[in-house]
């Protein structure tokens, strides 16, 4: 019998994806209290601040200085999504746009022709740790989408709640679903120019839970779709009766299989979507065609800085005691309860 399952990978930091997904990071950080500036109440003396990803610390500054995060920095001809699970992130980006969002909100957000934008994950507890989990998904855009217009909108968790997932009369689990449709459950895709905007890239991104000792089916995808899901968190898993260890990654055939939990909760990231077929150049922060628009896209960069920086600092946030928010270019504020 052959087996549904393509390929195996295991998780680390950067994990591997398949068209029209170009990657996805996940970050994992136990960061303690905040100092008065919103970095970690730490000795960071032996760190390499700047680029600081040592997988063997608790938690890492990335490309921070004083508060860990991605400084301003400029991406051209993609989308990312960014899925926080706990924690903080606070957004600025080069059309003047900014917000706060975590704790089961999600960003998305289309770079197009090129923006700059900076992603800083501020310790706002003084006096308790500040645990960060997100996944950022790195989605392609056709070659006819590469120079849209920049485009940010935020998902907030309560209107992308958790659902239940209901087979055999039973609850297996749960479903959070940010783009497309599975397991009766949909959401809208709120980037326009997204390749998952358009129905018949069948693009799905969800994050998907299965209770200890249940079963659950994953329904057969339509021809031609790849799919890839990652056991990030849990115990063993049985897909179609080969057992995974957590931390792992599987390209999947597009046919049904049958997921069999062990003691512990499975969680899991499914992505899958019909490939664009285009040629991919990527290099850095900028994914074109060719090494030709590679090559455009940083001169373009050096000229315009894609509209300039037009924040004090290359890694500002907002006070310490910022709610949740987005604000938009036209002045539009939203939050969560708004």
């Amino acid at each position: 019998m052959a087996t549904k399952i393509k390929k195996q990978f295991s998780l680390s930091f950067h994990w591997e994806a398949q068209d029209p997904f170009l990657f996805l990071a996940h970050h994992r950080d136990f960061y303690p209290a905040g100092n008065a500036e919103m970095g970690p109440v730490a000795n960071l003396g032996d760190r390499n601040l700047g680029n600081d990803f040592d997988l063997n610390n608790d938690f890492k500054m990335y490309h921070g200085h004083t508060v860990p995060g991605f400084p301003a920095h400029p991406h051209r001809g993609f989308e990312t999504v960014t899925i926080v699970l706990e924690g903080y992130v606070d957004h600025f980006d080069s059309s003047g746009a900014s917000g706060r969002y975590g704790d089961g909100d999600v960003q998305w957000m289309t770079a197009g022709r090129g923006m700059q934008h900076c992603e800083m994950f501020p310790c706002l507890h003084e006096t308790a740790p500040n645990p960060l989990e997100l996944f950022q998904i790195w989605l392609n855009l056709p070659k006819a989408r590469k120079f849209v217009e920049p485009y940010y909108k935020m998902l907030w968790s309560e209107t992308v709640p958790f659902k239940p997932i209901r087979q055999n009369s039973r609850e297996v689990g749960k479903v959070k679903v940010i783009a497309g449709e599975i397991f009766e459950s949909q959401t809208i895709c709120p980037a326009p120019d997204s390749v998952a905007s358009d129905r018949d890239a069948e693009v799905v991104i969800a994050l998907i839970d299965i209770e200890p000792n249940e079963m659950l089916t994953l329904t057969a995808a339509p021809e031609g779709v790849e799919r890839t899901l990652y056991f990030y968190q849990g115990e063993q898993l049985s897909v179609d009766g080969e057992m995974i260890n957590a931390k792992t990654g599987m390209m999947l055939t597009a046919d049904a299989l049958t997921l069999k939990n062990g003691m512990q909760t499975a969680k899991c990231l499914l992505l899958q979507g019909r490939p664009i077929g285009e040629p991919v150049a990527a290099y850095g922060p900028f994914v074109m065609n060719t090494r030709a628009e590679i090559t455009e896209a940083y001169e373009d960069y050096q000229k315009t800085r894609f509209g300039g920086w037009p924040w004090e600092k290359a890694d500002p946030v907002h006070p310490r005691h910022e709610g949740r928010v987005a604000k938009y270019a036209d002045g539009t504020v939203a939050s969560p309860k708004a």
